[in-house]
């Protein structure tokens, strides 16, 4: 079994920041990639950023030069770090695990989610 464990929401001014971050546990030989979802009362899950190997990274537009996603694999930690937020980015933030190689062949995991509210 696999779990992964957010940490880092909470509640933050416009303008102000906030890191996150994922911690991937369990029986398991290796992660593919890592990455950030959020999603927003009403709308649809959405891809924040995404990270394979430490060195391909994407973002979706509406995070680009504000957002910078990181990964340590040695501790099978993914982070975000979200400056300049805006109320816009309040949302559940979910961390994805691809392609997560078990005893019991590849699957995706999810964390359970961690509120990000951005108001003034």
């Amino acid at each position: 079994q696999v779990q992964l464990v957010e940490s880092g929401g909470g509640l933050v001014q416009p303008g102000g920041s906030l890191s996150l971050s994922c911690t991937a546990s369990g029986n398991f030989f290796s992660i593919d990639a890592m990455g950030w979802y959020r999603q927003a009362p009403g709308k649809q899950r959405e891809l924040v950023a995404r990270i394979i190997n430490g060195r391909n990274k994407y973002y979706v537009d509406s995070v680009k030069g504000r957002f910078a996603i990181s990964r340590d694999n040695a501790k099978n930690t993914v982070y975000l770090q979200m400056n300049s937020l805006k109320p816009e980015d309040s949302a559940v933030y979910y961390c994805n695990a691809e392609k997560v190689e078990t005893m019991s062949g590849v699957d995706d995991f999810w964390g359970q989610g961690t509120q990000v509210t951005v108001s003034s």
